[in-house]
């Protein structure tokens, strides 16, 4: 049978045992339903519908194929056998193809059509259950050949790896291309200059404000990189010594990441809206060489003054005896001029009075694969950030395979990921990870919705991007302003999305679909980790279906396994603690300085087993959901809520155009869930819509997940890359408004002051 809203070609095929051939036919448009007969002979009168229906069978069943050894390892695509014909064991399943039909329900299956799927780098799910079944049956074999695509010095020795996962058998250590000896930023720079690529694009720059824009080819950015090379070798920054860059998203941020990388020594990007306290924490842990800054920033239309904050941190660091003698600034004209900044003779420079005097070339420091390439400080439950460390060979390898695959990259794709270069998704996925696959990048100095809402597709068009990353949040930030300041652009040229950062809900999901990618570009809803390094589990466009709001399946050599509460794995469909077993290239060393906190964090609540501190469900056919950190779960009356189920059902609301959940003490229940609830812009507050929020939950999840209470949000607190600052919601929720902490990295602080102004409404 079939059946369909109207307009809205959908496919739903019924089990017709095992082996069975799957069962579809036309819809008729302007009926919301219709009859059709169920012979496969009449089917195939529809040439086109015939093809979708037997390419949904063939896609979904190889998601699920067993490999015939049965090695758990493919536990992911367990739930169904593989069958030459038909759909095998398939029950209800929605499948719409890209370019066809919007995505519409919440159990849509969304096939990718066959034009993207024929020129896909993996286009199936047979091309992808080869390469997976390779990479966890012969790993030293599969990233060997990948890692050869690269310019390496000197080849690694054997092993190719080596770990132990396991902190019962002695320290965690692990170790990939062991006595390899390469340079990522030969690899992102010089290998594309010799190769042809000198001048191809690598960075179109669009300021702040519209109208200021720049670009640099490969071989500009090579020169550019060269010279603050050299200037840091010749002020005495050495292999193995340590640089804060805290900088915007200007092009030289990018510069001095690979600056650092080409002479060997290990950056620290702070992002440029922590606070003084925070940067000197950092200072005094990592005690830097030189630190990077520039005087100011435009973030729409507000002017922030780094210098500022660095003096802060600086002072602050030397009180606690680390003095840092150079502070290397660049004048960013379009924020403040020179003479308005603060400056301290002896230990400030400007970076346009002395870099580009430095020569054009200079000299590659060749080092160890396991030579440390950056540190990233990330929040951590005790308050001290945690320094992640990332080593060279494996990280390359690794950030440049996810970049390829995960959104199936080509040499002509334009890329623009909305992500600073001071998190994890910056440098993996802004600078690394597209530079080792010689890809054009775009890099945006400021607000997504400055100086108005459709500032983000005004930049779509003007260069053309073909693959858009960015996060849910933004998603919903952008839903929430309407589909007009979206449509009155073109888009014409964006071919994939990706989501990051969190999971996305599926009507936010939808919305990214339908409206911007005008329901034909595939969506990587990307799941991974500072501590990760890159992607873990992601869709692969063109491999498989996809679902709306699942990472769906396990990137090469990743080995997910669920687990419940006493680290026993669980099989099939299941909820519980999402771990990964055997190591990947691109996973994290250790903390800095802190090796123990690596383990007791990471390792130990789980022994044999990297805990992600998310929780996970596995459904039936073999999809993965993040449900989000196990620390935001709410036990309700002994009931373990994820409080992303919880916004996933208010934002389903019509009304609702975002949401966050904490949990607050509560006397009866143990925990109650608090929702700070964002209204569609011009919806008022009131009592009956309040109570149709609850509603909608209790309908969706059950009566013990409704929100104790609703917190009416004008908006959230949120740092300027899209992150919700639930710590801050926790605090109001429990109204310990005395102890908010430090509110400076917000993208509006006035936020916080207008939720506790509402607490009580």
């Amino acid at each position: 049978m079939l059946s369909a809203a109207a307009g809205v070609g959908v496919l739903l095929y019924t089990r017709e045992g095992v082996g069975g051939a799957a069962v579809g036919g036309a819809v008729g448009t302007g009926s919301h339903k219709s009859t059709v007969n169920t012979s496969i002979k009449n089917h195939l009168r529809f040439k086109k519908l015939s093809s979708i229906c037997i390419r949904a069978s063939t896609l979904f069943a190889c998601c699920n194929y067993r490999i015939g050894m049965a090695s758990n390892y493919l536990r992911h695509g367990e739930s169904i056998a593989n069958f030459s014909s038909g759909a095998g064991k398939i029950s209800r399943i929605n499948a719409v193809t890209l370019g066809e039909s919007p995505a519409s329900e919440e159990n849509d299956l969304v096939l990718p059509s066959d034009e993207f799927c024929r020129q896909a780098l993996i286009p199936n799910p047979q091309k992808y259950l080869e390469m997976y079944k390779r990479s966890v049956e012969d790993p030293a074999g599969f990233w060997s050949d990948i890692a050869s695509e690269f310019y390496w010095k000197q080849k690694w020795g054997q092993p190719v790896f080596s770990e132990n996962f396991d902190v019962r058998n002695g320290p965690i250590d692990i170790q990939w291309f062991k006595g390899g000896v390469t340079n990522i930023c030969y690899n992102c720079v010089d290998r594309n200059v010799e190769s042809g690529n000198a001048d191809k694009i690598a960075i179109y720059w669009e300021g702040n404000e519209p109208g200021f824009q720049d670009s640099l080819t490969y071989s500009q950015l090579l020169q550019r990189v060269c010279q603050l090379a050299n200037y840091l070798k010749d002020v005495g920054v050495k292999k193995g010594d340590a640089v804060i860059i805290y900088l915007p998203m200007l092009m030289e941020l990018p510069i001095a990441m690979l600056a650092c990388a080409r002479i060997g020594a290990v950056h620290s990007v702070v992002f440029a809206g922590f606070s003084a306290d925070s940067l000197a924490q950092r200072i005094m842990d990592c005690k830097p060489k030189v630190v990077i800054t520039c005087n100011a920033v435009k973030r729409g239309s507000k002017t922030i003054q780094l210098k500022d904050i660095v003096d802060t941190a600086l002072a602050e660091s030397s009180k606690n005896s680390i003095s840092i003698d150079l502070c290397l600034t660049y004048e960013n004209q379009c924020a403040m001029k020179r003479g308005d900044t603060k400056w301290q003779d002896g230990r400030d420079v400007w970076w346009q009075d002395v870099v580009p005097k430095y020569p054009t070339s200079c000299m590659v420091e060749w080092v160890d694969a396991e030579d440390p390439l950056f540190l990233l400080y990330t929040s951590g439950s005790t308050g001290k950030p945690k320094g992640v460390l990332h080593t060279t060979g494996g990280y390359m390898v690794y950030t440049a395979t996810t970049f390829k695959y995960a959104f199936d990259y080509k040499p002509s794709d334009v890329y623009w990921c909305t992500a600073d270069c001071g998190w994890i998704t910056g440098h993996s996925y802004v600078t690394y990870g597209p530079m080792l696959n010689g890809a054009t990048v775009v890099v945006y100095e400021g607000a997504p919705n400055y100086p108005h809402p459709g500032r983000c597709w005004d930049i779509v068009d003007k260069f053309n991007v073909t693959i858009f990353y960015t996060a849910p949040t933004l998603v919903r930030s952008l839903m929430r302003d309407g589909d007009q300041y979206v449509t009155r652009y073109s888009r014409k040229s964006l071919r994939v999305l990706g989501s990051v950062g969190e999971p996305i809900n599926p009507s936010a999901w939808r919305w990214f679909f339908n409206v911007v990618g005008d329901s034909r570009c595939p969506i990587s809803d990307t799941w991974w980790q500072t501590e990760t390094g890159g992607f873990m589990i992601t869709p692969l466009p063109g491999a498989w279906p996809q679902k709306p709001g699942s990472a769906t399946f396990p990137f090469f050599g990743v080995q997910p396994v669920i687990v419940d509460d006493k680290g026993i794995e669980i099989d099939g469909a299941c909820s519980g603690y999402l771990c990964v077993k055997n190591s990947w290239p691109g996973a994290f060393r250790t903390l800095y300085g802190d090796h123990e906190r690596y383990e007791t964090t990471y390792f130990k609540p789980f022994p044999g087993y990297y805990f992600s501190g998310d929780g996970c469900t596995r459904d039936k056919d073999g999809y993965y959901w993040l449900t989000g950190r196990v620390d935001d779960v709410i036990n309700v009356s002994g009931h373990r809520i994820g409080t992303a189920e919880v916004e996933s059902a208010l934002v389903s609301h019509p009304q609702c155009a975002e949401a966050a959940v904490v949990g607050f003490e509560h006397e009866v229940k143990g925990q109650g869930i608090y929702a700070f609830v964002t209204l569609v812009e011009g919806v008022p507050y009131s009592e009956e819509l309040r109570k149709s929020l609850i509603l909608t939950v209790r309908e969706q999840i059950g009566a013990f997940a409704a929100p104790d209470k609703i917190h009416w949000a004008p908006g959230l607190p949120k740092t300027r890359s899209g992150k919700i600052m639930r710590r801050i919601l926790r605090k109001i929720a429990a109204r310990q408004l005395d102890e908010l902490g430090d509110t400076s990295t917000l993208a509006e602080p006035n936020v916080v002051d207008q939720l506790i102004a509402l607490a009580d409404c």
